[in-house]
């Protein structure tokens, strides 16, 4: 039987038993396509390196034996049209059968099931073989609930995969060292530099650039520092274990200018395109951590593993728990639209325009840049969760729809109405001023509230509380805030609300 399986470019999983056999009758089907360029703006460094990875695989995979069909993006035969070229290749190879992997994107998921029904072959979808959960594994755990709690859905997971557990307990009889990691950065231990490839990227720049795409960011096209292919990912794996993983809890909320990574794990990427998978990454952590006790806390381990066996799957579950209504939910209905410098760095406002800065530079920002600096302010100012979903979406190397979307529209901009977080992560200057060394040196006073040099934060703050107080007026979570909200002196609160307008009516030149 004549089968063509389509691989997509966050597909790149190498150990998926799909290729556990070469046969001659089977072909593969990849392609760099403008539908996943052009569906939002993308920064350069994304698209650069899902299409290395991709040819990186595709090479590995006809290194192998199997039968791949590659079009490049800039293949006067691509038609750039997914559907066109299913069709066709079925047509003209007098396919059999057409198969694919579940998508993690919803539309993909539409696309794909829209392009079965125009078949006239039997069509079959597998497993991706990349997650510990289905995708309605977190749906079915929570159904009659009213909460979707992370924590509990965390414990779930550990007892399910017997990951730092004894018995049916927590090893060390806790299950979360979340006091323990929450340090600010002071220099008390060097951070060590990350691990680089240096790989030269101008032949694939030139081909991006032949079609027009319209990107944004910057690259350094001679020193391209991403893992592109598993191998470089499996590098990163050892080197984060070996020189960052002893320090990474203490310090994985902390916030520090002329450090970019601290003592993350830059995985994201490897992970979300399939080069490894999470299991790979958790176990590897676990063995390292079992033979170096002496020199690694049990608390550094677990902050990093409750990232991915609860977050990550927690918040792929909520995706397709919610979807497709989730991307349109705009429960605090803010309206404001995006301030230039998220394109261009250039505020005065340091954490901003560090944290953005090193966005468009690195493609990356760790989650504390992006929830508590950047989410933030957009939340604080009151912007359209469109809009930061987009630039979200397309800012970061590692942003794929199923895992950006939720920690953006939901737990950064609480556009949800409270499905994922439990209350909006906002705050004033001071808890970036707790975090960071980025006050100190910032055109702004963090801890004025009114002047023409105190911090914006500041403002926004009391603004927005007094402007979506009714929405959380039965949120236990947030009746701290409003208590004090409620004691504000009148005129300190109208003088406040003053400042507050004044700094979004002139938002860009902050």
């Amino acid at each position: 039987m004549k089968i063509l399986r389509l691989l997509l470019g966050d597909q790149l999983n190498s150990e998926h038993s799909w290729f556990d056999e070469v046969n001659p009758d089977v072909m593969h089907l990849m392609a760099e396509m403008r539908q996943e360029t052009d569906y939002v703006k993308h920064h350069i460094q994304k698209d650069v390196a899902f299409f290395l990875s991709m040819r990186n695989f595709s090479e590995k995979l006809m290194n192998k034996g199997h039968q791949v069909v590659y079009y490049k993006i800039s293949a006067a035969n691509n038609p750039q049209d997914l559907e066109k070229l299913i069709l066709d290749l079925v047509e003209k190879n007098k396919i059999e059968q057409f198969q694919y992997q579940f998508p993690d994107e919803y539309r993909l998921d539409e696309q794909l099931k829209s392009i079965c029904e125009k078949l006239s072959i039997p069509t079959k979808a597998v497993d991706s073989e990349h997650f510990y959960t289905s995708r309605n594994e977190l749906a079915d755990f929570f159904k009659g609930k009213k909460q979707l709690l992370m924590e509990s859905f965390y414990r779930m997971m550990r007892k399910k995969h017997y990951v730092l557990m004894v018995g049916d307990q927590p090893l060390d009889g806790k299950w979360n060292f979340d006091h323990n990691n929450r340090n600010q950065y002071k220099n008390e231990v060097p951070i060590p530099f990350p691990l680089e490839f240096h790989k030269n990227v101008s032949e694939i720049i030139t081909e991006i650039e032949s079609q027009n795409i319209s990107t944004f960011g910057s690259i350094d096209v001679e020193n391209f520092n991403w893992p592109t292919s598993r191998n470089e990912s499996l590098q990163l794996i050892d080197y984060f274990c070996e020189h960052l993983l002893a320090h990474f809890g203490t310090y994985q909320d902390a916030l520090f200018s002329g450090h970019k990574f601290l003592f993350h794990s830059r995985l994201s990427l490897a992970m979300n395109s399939r080069m490894i998978s999470p299991k790979e990454v958790v176990d590897a952590v676990i063995s390292y951590y079992y033979e170096n006790q002496e020199t690694t806390e049990l608390a550094q381990v677990e902050g990093f593993v409750r990232q991915i066996i609860g977050w990550r799957e927690y918040i792929r579950g909520i995706y397709w728990k919610e979807m497709p209504n989730y991307g349109k939910m705009n429960t605090l209905e803010n309206q404001n639209p995006l301030p230039d410098f998220f394109w261009t760095g250039k505020t005065k406002m340091k954490c901003m325009q560090h944290s953005i800065s090193q966005s468009l530079s690195e493609a990356y920002a760790h989650h504390i840049q992006r929830l508590m600096v950047i989410g933030n302010f957009s939340l604080l100012a009151q912007l359209h969760p469109d809009e930061v979903d987009a630039w979200y979406l397309g800012v970061y190397i590692d942003a794929i729809e199923w895992v950006e979307m939720p920690n953006t529209r939901g737990m950064s901009q609480y556009a949800d109405g409270g499905i994922v977080a439990t209350k909006p992560y906002v705050s004033s200057g001071s808890y970036i001023n707790k975090m960071s060394n980025y006050c100190g040196s910032c055109h702004y006073k963090v801890k004025e509230k009114l002047g023409e040099k105190a911090c914006p934060f500041n403002s926004l703050y009391w603004h927005f509380l007094d402007e979506k107080k009714q929405h959380f007026a039965n949120n236990q979570r947030m009746s701290m805030m409003l208590a004090l909200l409620r004691k504000m002196k009148p005129e300190e609160l109208a003088a406040t609300k003053e400042k507050a307008i004044s700094i979004l009516e002139d938002i860009n030149n902050l």
